[in-house]
């Protein structure tokens, strides 16, 4: 209906991972035990609120034109919505040092193939 378009201005950054390079990446820490401490979860290319929008719409095949004003986001989602409307621009910088290789480390990736997962699934 066109209501997927960036929350607030857009300009804030969204870091976010694939379930697949989620589960390979703690593998992949639990196998290495010189890696301890914190170790950041996420894809190595975040996007901005718009961008990620505008892919979606994109890789959905929706319009996505209307954006969310940031007074509705805080409405509907409270104190969450604080936290989209911010955005935090998080690098998995131990990660990638210690050699990890994403599947999907670009947004569009991510979303085409669990386009394609839920189109061989029958979810549409």
């Amino acid at each position: 209906m066109g209501f997927g378009r960036a929350a607030g201005n857009g300009r804030q950054w969204f870091s976010w991972i694939h379930a697949d390079d989620l589960a390979a990446a703690v593998l992949f820490i639990l196998e290495r035990p010189e890696i301890s401490g914190p170790v950041n979860l996420c894809a190595p290319n975040p996007v901005r609120n718009r961008e990620l929008a505008w892919v979606l719409g994109r890789v959905l095949r929706r319009p996505s034109f209307l954006r969310a004003p940031a007074f509705c986001v805080r409405l509907l989602l409270g104190e969450f919505g604080t936290v989209i409307l911010k955005g935090q621009r998080v690098v998995p910088r131990r990660l990638l040092d210690a050699g990890f290789v994403f599947r999907h480390p670009t947004i569009k990736s991510a979303l085409a193939d669990i386009l394609r997962k839920d189109k061989r699934r029958g979810i549409s």
